[in-house]
């Protein structure tokens, strides 16, 4: 089987289950449009993700995958409205300028989705570092690691957040 002969696969999926899955998706949501543009990024995702096998069952996975992505649009919402709220603290002269929110909210987002995928222990170390300001000493004395540990979950979470930006 060839990478072409997938493709008409996903088509059929397409037509069979595209109407179903923008209803489900709009009633979770509550937005046809936003329910639209989730159901197109399950298709690409699942075409972009293809191998050469049958999906047995196609709604559990269109399910999954449109799941996965109203759980990142949720989060790029919540993490949107944190930082509007902040900005909204601010005088006008300051506001940045709306590329420039849309830019932070990218970064904002991606940093968010990198913090997720960390080990629940360096996610810790590093946001106590950098949200509360606590020294090594402090990290290591409030968490019982040792101070050289501490130092090794912040470099990981750096390195993360470089890779990230």
């Amino acid at each position: 089987m060839s990478a072409h002969d997938t493709f008409p696969d996903v088509q059929a999926l397409y037509r069979e289950h595209h109407g179903w899955l923008h209803g489900w998706l709009r009633r979770r949501l509550g937005d046809s449009c936003t329910a639209a543009d989730l159901a197109q990024d399950t298709f690409l995702r699942l075409l972009a993700g293809r191998r050469e096998r049958r999906i047995e069952e196609p709604r559990a996975l269109l399910t999954h995958i449109a799941k996965c992505l109203v759980v990142d649009h949720w989060r790029r919402q919540e993490v949107e409205r944190a930082y509007l709220e902040i900005l909204a603290r601010r005088p006008e002269p300051q506001a940045p300028s709306p590329e420039t929110r849309m830019l932070v909210i990218e970064a904002i987002v991606r940093v968010d989705a990198m913090l997720a995928g960390l080990p629940a222990r360096s996610r810790e170390i590093f946001l106590l570092a950098q949200l509360e300001g606590l020294t090594l000493q402090q990290i290591a004395e409030r968490t019982g690691v040792p101070v050289i540990t501490v130092r090794r979950h912040i470099q990981k979470a750096l390195l993360a957040c470089m890779a990230v930006l």
